[in-house]
Parts: C-alpha cells; sequence; structure tokens
C-alpha cells in the first residue's frame, strides 16, 4: 500500500508539472503578455498567444478555436483601450467563461496600468482610426511593461495563491533584471536621441517617446489608413528637403510601401520585430528590447 501512495504521489506531481497542468491557463492577445506572464510564473501557467507578432492585433478574426482557449483560461491578459475591440469582446462573450470577464481577476488589461500617451481630443472615424483612450500599443515603453509586471504579478497571487512564493520570487528577479536592462539599453540609445524617422502606424509611438526619437512622417495618412500613392508622393518630396534617417515599420505590417519610399530616397528601410517573435532574436522580452536598439543603432553614424 505505502509503494502504491507514493506511486500516486509521484505521478500526481510529474502531471502537475506538465504544461496541461498548470496551476494557471493564460490566454494573452499579444506575444508581449504572454512573454511577461511566463517569465514572472514560469511552470505554473500554461501560456496561449492568440495572436503573433507577424498578425496585426487590430484585425483579427474571432475564431472557434480562440473561443475554445478563452473559455478554459484562468487569466486573460490584453493591451485593451480598444486595440483588440474588433475580436475580442466577441471571444469573452461566446467563451462562457465568467471567471475571465472584464471586472473579474481574471481579466487584466495591460493599458489600464500603463502611462498612455496620444489620447484624442475629438475623437472622429474621418480622423482615422482613433483609439478613444488613448495609444494602445504600451508594451514599447520598457517603463510599462514594469508597471503592468506589477499588477500581473499580484494577479497570478489572487488566482493561485499557493504559487504565491514562486509568483513573488520571480516577479522579484525579473524586475531586477529588467531595471538593469533598461539603464544598459538607455545608455546604448542616448545617441537616438532626436533622431528623425518615418513610421508606418502609430504602434512606435512608446518607442519614439522613450528614446527621444522624432517622427517625421508617417507612411499611412490617417491612422490605419494604408498608404496612398498621393501620399506617398509627398512624403518623397519632404525627404528630399529634410531626409530622415530611417524607415522603420513592423514585422506584420506590409512592407511595400517602406520599400517604395526607400528606393526613391535612399533612406533605409528597417523592419522592427514590434513584440516577441517578430524576429529570430526577439525571442523574449529582453531580446525585443536587444534586437530593437540594434537595427536602429546600425543606422546611426
Amino acid at each position: 500500500m505505502k509503494s502504491m501512495f507514493r506511486l500516486v504521489i509521484a505521478v500526481a506531481a510529474a502531471l502537475a508539472a506538465l504544461p496541461g497542468f498548470a496551476a494557471i491557463n493564460v490566454f494573452a492577445c499579444e506575444p508581449e503578455w504572454g512573454a511577461l506572464a511566463q517569465e514572472l510564473a514560469g511552470d505554473r501557467v500554461s501560456v496561449y498567444s492568440g495572436t503573433t507578432a507577424l498578425q496585426d492585433p487590430h484585425r483579427i478574426e474571432a475564431r472557434p478555436s480562440l473561443i475554445a482557449r478563452v473559455r478554459s483560461a484562468d487569466l486573460v491578459i490584453c493591451s485593451g483601450a480598444d486595440l483588440e475591440a474588433g475580436w475580442l469582446p466577441l471571444l469573452l462573450t461566446q467563451s462562457g467563461n465568467a471567471r475571465i470577464q472584464p471586472g473579474s481577476a481574471g481579466f487584466l488589461e495591460a493599458s489600464q496600468y500603463a502611462a498612455k500617451i496620444e489620447l484624442p481630443k475629438i475623437v472622429d472615424r474621418s480622423l482615422g482610426d482613433i483609439h478613444p483612450a488613448g495609444n494602445p500599443h504600451v508594451h514599447l515603453d520598457p517603463r510599462n511593461i514594469a508597471k503592468v509586471a506589477n499588477e500581473l504579478g499580484e494577479r497570478l497571487t489572487r488566482l493561485d495563491p499557493a504559487g504565491a512564493d514562486v509568483y513573488k520570487s520571480r516577479a522579484a528577479s525579473f524586475q531586477e533584471r529588467w531595471r538593469a536592462a533598461m539603464q544598459r539599453w538607455e545608455q546604448q540609445a542616448a545617441r537616438l536621441k532626436g533622431t528623425p524617422i518615418v513610421v508606418y502606424h502609430k504602434d512606435m509611438s512608446y518607442l519614439i517617446s522613450w528614446l527621444g526619437l522624432r517622427e517625421a512622417a508617417s507612411l499611412e495618412p490617417k491612422p490605419g489608413i494604408p498608404p496612398t500613392p498621393s501620399h506617398l508622393a509627398g512624403i518623397v518630396e519632404r525627404m528630399r528637403r529634410e531626409p530622415a534617417k530611417a524607415i522603420v515599420y513592423s514585422a506584420y505590417s506590409d512592407r511595400r510601401a517602406a520599400e517604395f519610399l526607400s528606393e526613391r530616397t535612399r533612406i533605409p528601410a528597417i523592419m522592427l520585430p514590434y513584440t516577441v517573435g517578430g524576429s529570430d532574436k526577439a525571442r523574449d522580452l529582453f531580446g525585443l528590447f536587444d534586437d530593437t536598439l540594434s537595427r536602429l543603432l546600425a543606422v546611426v553614424k
């Protein structure tokens, strides 16, 4: 009997260590939040990301497979500020999962814990894809990552009190490493301050603000509106008068407009990973910023 009891305990322990038997199932709308949950919880969470770095998070289909993932989730973490307005509400409604509805401990809107920028004074759809709650791409300022990490650590503890010591230890370790990394990044990026760049979309605004870059132009005539020939022609003329140092676009963006402008102005077009998984080196949050800075610094002599 004792041998059988020990066997049962050993099997239970082994099963608990498997991803499918994690204490918390996390559904992350975007890869950066899934990566953050993994940093803070390790094997105590099973993480699924609803999008990849090669998908525009504004435009995702609320597929049955995503609904099924949300149905089994204990925690949903998303950027919020209407970034997922076209698909997340349907996932939450169709899932029938009371644990992860807005207002519950199982729902975390990351942008609520970040210092948002670009809050519009006027909300008018004729101005493009305007977000009334401010720019939702908060993760590209690493200071926001640290703020969200504080709240996420507390949520994990509320949902899984048995893992409190694990979350506390891992959160402290992450914050210490993150502070050291931010100091290193800011030292490396000092010579980027004031550098003019052309962006594709407003998804780089937090990065620009953090590093002190200057947005010289946007390939989109209005946020969310694809580049038009006349708008691109106007940028070509502007860049000939006042050239930028780089044309940057995200891994999920159509690169053709950036390449069109680059060919006519000889300004290098640079793909930035935007989120975890956006490049071979951006395998986690640390790699995301390491690679982003490396790519930017390569064009600033």
